[in-house]
């Protein structure tokens, strides 16, 4: 499992383009078959992919995390982008089609995914977090969440949040989880941005139109960065910076988060014309 360690903003500020995505931007997620995951030394979140092809396969239990298995001491939270799947956990099993979150408490000893269709395999987007509680395994489908529709055309930011791992939602330990869908001509992402001192933050883009790219920004709101992603790339957010985006096409993607609450709105807001 690669390892991303937290990178303080001082030394941020120096970094080139590749240093900036080797130390934030997680890419090749997707691989047939495998379950491809990425530690990262912010709030100790894992970050990553199942992939199930043909056969369904086995979340691996990892050297680093010294554990009898993965999720012996962290919680897992589950949002399929692909092909309608199932996520077998201790042997029953849940139906994830595309856009259901399928949330696993402490203490789930055996995960496998597997894809239903051999023509269209599913995407499972994992994210998993240190918890202190258990709480109950929970199967939310997106007809279910909560939605809230913000912005609008004229700022090319209409878009719908989906919740599902919140107060009013999946109970977690820590773990916050949602996704965001640009409605179409729409390509603009939390603009105006904001910051959370209390918790990191990761992005996962999909739904990218083959050819197109989105600009990812991040960085001190006085100094900022991008990097450009692709489809099915994941960026970490550190408290530090503001994490939002533009694409040169209509997009999705997922939020996550972990850290001292599970407030969504706890959030320092900043004004557009405050950006450098």
């Amino acid at each position: 499992m690669k390892v991303l360690h937290s990178v303080h903003p001082g030394d941020f500020k120096s970094y080139d383009t590749q240093k900036i995505r080797e130390n934030f931007l997680m890419e090749n997620l997707v691989e047939p078959g495998k379950v491809n995951l990425v530690y990262t030394h912010y709030d100790r979140m894992i970050v990553g992919v199942a992939n199930p092809a043909g056969e369904k396969i086995a979340l691996p239990n990892y050297p680093n995390l010294r554990a009898n298995f993965f999720l012996e001491r962290r919680e897992m939270g589950i949002i399929n982008v692909g092909g309608n799947g199932e996520v077998i956990a201790d042997g029953k099993t849940y139906p994830v089609n595309k856009l259901d979150c399928l949330y696993l408490g402490k203490g789930v000893k055996e995960v496998h995914f597997a894809s239903s269709s051999a023509a269209k395999h599913a995407v499972f987007y994992i994210l998993s977090a240190p918890a202190h509680a258990v709480c109950a395994t929970t199967l939310l489908s997106n007809a279910e969440a909560v939605k809230v529709t913000l912005g609008s055309l004229a700022t090319a930011n209409l878009r719908t949040i989906n919740k599902y791992i919140h107060h009013e939602g999946i109970k977690s330990c820590q773990l916050v989880m949602g996704l965001t869908i640009l409605h179409e001509g729409s390509v603009w992402n939390t603009m105006p941005a904001h910051v959370h001192d209390r918790r990191m933050e990761a992005y996962f883009y999909f739904d990218i139109p083959a050819g197109q790219k989105v600009f990812h920004y991040m960085g001190e709101a006085h100094e900022t960065r991008h990097i450009i992603t692709d489809n099915y790339n994941a960026v970490v957010s550190p408290p530090w910076s503001i994490h939002s985006g533009s694409g040169t096409a209509s997009y999705s993607f997922i939020w996550g988060m972990a850290g001292e609450n599970l407030d969504y709105t706890d959030m320092d807001a900043l004004a557009i014309t405050d950006l450098r």
